[in-house]
């Protein structure tokens, strides 16, 4: 992907992550230099181009009162798969829902993030999900200390 230097001075502004405030896309557009709906524009057009899928909020869990967490991993049927997805994305407490290929030494194929305030209520949503899909081969893997959280740098400032 080739950007010009005033898409540069865009990306470079974003990848931080967005400004805490009220107006953060006015904040960014005083920032680079340019007008609120100048700035839409390119992102719209970036989302269009695929150059970008979306922009969003990574959510820091543990400061929003979510004290436990876990990677729940599924063995689901290959002719379940949509129909498991959908139910888990509907669950307010999952973060992430992802597919992955299962392997013979790991059959899991559908991976979960599940949220919760502590473990006790960690493990009924687990539960609850496992109940409401009928899928029974899982594990969880408990969230011990989050290492990193940050977002990836495209634009390295001199």
């Amino acid at each position: 992907m080739i950007l010009n230097d005033f898409e540069q001075k865009i990306l470079s502004a974003i990848q931080n992550g967005m400004p805490m405030s009220r107006t953060p896309y006015q904040d960014l557009s005083k920032k680079i230099g340019t007008t609120v709906e100048e700035l839409l524009a390119i992102l719209r057009q970036w989302q269009t181009d695929g150059k970008i899928r979306r922009l969003g909020a990574v959510v820091n869990h543990f400061r929003i009162g979510y004290g436990a967490g876990a990677m729940v991993v599924w063995h689901v049927p290959e002719d379940r798969l949509d129909s498991v997805g959908k139910l888990f994305v509907s669950f307010t407490n999952v973060s992430h829902v992802y597919l992955r290929p299962a392997k013979k030494q790991w059959p899991y194929n559908l991976y979960t993030m599940v949220h919760a305030s502590d473990i006790e209520e960690l493990e009924t949503k687990i539960e609850t999900m496992s109940r409401q899909s009928r899928i029974t081969e899982f594990r969880a893997l408990k969230t011990v200390k989050e290492l990193k959280k940050v977002p990836p740098a495209y634009i390295v400032e001199q």
